[in-house]
């Protein structure tokens, strides 16, 4: 276990000449395989770099060993054509990408006792927790690649590791109790953290069930330099927790943006192309609530809306109970046995509230409409009238005075998490 190849500082910028020569690396540290099963996050991943981590792969060993690539989805729509291009680039087969089934597709390697989700959660829950994941991952490979990017996240603390294996191509009962458990531990404790509770859960079912796979993490840090462009500071590769330690260490330094006081108007922009749900464009909310002050406006300006969940249940559910904060959520759970068997979309529910604490204002495109923004618990803002208030063209990341009014932008809010100083102060 370790390091084969780590390598970053917010200050490094790994280009695709470095990128491929520590790819090889790591790919042949071994020897080269005979069957290499790649596991990239999805589209809604873009910045990672992941994409073009995979078409390099391809390119170098395509000839030399059989290769299947299964996107980490999660609990994610599959990809058609047009995603799987953007992502991987124009020379991959189709037929090399193979699609994770959450719901069906996986097998039960065995279960997280009670007791231990009961000492996680420190008294609040009280269920084991089954450990399934794809059947794909033991077919007989000799190198099985997860490949994403380290980031702050709200449901483990920190993105990727053994977060792609538990989640990516986890099942629904390891997805829904996880989540859950990040829910009812707070997500302000764990948001930016490399340990947690649900991270110590992801481990434990790594360690304990896939210990016999040959994974190997290629793990990115990922932010933006001077001109705004995005740029790769770390790259890390290797087995064990080392290999995610060093890469989240990294990310603390180049994805934070730590704030002395609390914002009062932050406007974040939605990439049309990566976000077309509530779902994943809540992370407007996840990843700036730490910063927004009390009574506060959120503007999320989101051109591409057309849904709440990226999966037809659980977008049924979400539109069914709506963003309504903790003590609703938790009470809808205790009333409904729908709610406590998709626990899942209960803590996405918790997660995209802002607790009363503040505005949340959603400026959905043609697709989604005023009275369904009205539904779920937010307010409506009328898109083109907030673009050209708000001109996002003219904009850069951080503050900006618009007609007099100081507000805070955020171009991509996948890209960090922005918070006030003290809430990290040790």
């Amino acid at each position: 276990m370790g390091i084969y190849v780590g390598r970053g500082s917010v200050d490094t910028a790994i280009d695709s000449a470095e990128l491929r020569r520590m790819i090889a690396a790591t790919v042949e540290h071994d020897g080269i395989p005979k069957r290499m099963l790649l596991l990239p996050p999805d589209h809604t991943r873009l910045n990672s770099r992941a994409g073009e981590i995979t078409a390099i792969i391809w390119e170098l060993y395509s000839d030399k060993c059989d290769i299947d690539i299964m996107p980490a989805l999660g609990t994610h729509a599959p990809m058609g054509e047009h995603e799987l291009r953007m992502m991987f680039g124009p020379t991959i087969p189709l037929d090399r990408f193979f699609v994770h089934d959450w719901r069906h597709d996986v097998r039960n390697l065995g279960e997280v006792p009670s007791e231990y989700i009961r000492e996680l959660s420190k008294g609040k829950l009280d269920y084991s927790v089954r450990i399934e994941v794809n059947k794909k991952l033991f077919a007989g490979y000799d190198l099985i690649l997860s490949i994403g990017q380290v980031v702050p996240h709200e449901v483990v603390g920190m993105a990727n590791y053994t977060k792609n294996l538990m989640v990516g191509v986890g099942g629904s009962d390891i997805i829904n109790k996880s989540h859950f458990l990040g829910a009812v531990s707070n997500m302000e404790l764990i948001m930016g953290r490399a340990d947690s509770p649900v991270r110590r859960l992801f481990n434990y079912g790594t360690e304990k069930y896939l210990g016999d796979l040959p994974i190997v993490f290629m793990q990115t840090v990922m932010a933006k330099d001077e001109t705004g462009r995005m740029a790769m500071r770390g790259f890390y590769t290797g087995t064990g927790d080392e290999v995610f330690r060093a890469a989240a260490k990294l990310s603390v330094e180049a994805n934070f943006v730590l704030l002395d006081e609390p914002l009062k108007k932050v406007v974040v922009f939605l990439d049309p192309e990566e976000f077309k749900s509530t779902w994943l464009g809540n992370k407007a909310i996840y990843r700036t609530r730490m910063a927004i002050a009390d009574d506060g406006e959120l503007i999320i300006l989101a051109p591409g809306l057309k849904e709440c969940g990226e999966d037809k249940e659980n977008d049924r559910l979400i539109r069914k109970y709506g963003y309504h904060g903790t003590p609703y959520t938790l009470k809808m759970v205790a009333e409904n046995q729908e709610l406590r068997d998709s626990l899942g979309a209960a803590a996405h529910l918790i997660h995209g509230s802002s607790e009363g604490r503040f505005h949340i204002i959603y400026c959905p495109g043609p697709k989604f409409s005023a009275d369904e923004v009205r539904s779920i618990g937010f307010e409506y803002g009328d898109l083109d009238a907030m673009l050209k208030k708000y001109p996002v063209e003219k904009l850069k990341d951080g503050f900006n005075t618009v007609d007099g009014e100081r507000i805070f932008y955020i171009s991509n809010p996948a890209l960090g998490l922005w918070a006030l100083k003290k809430s990290f102060e040790v």
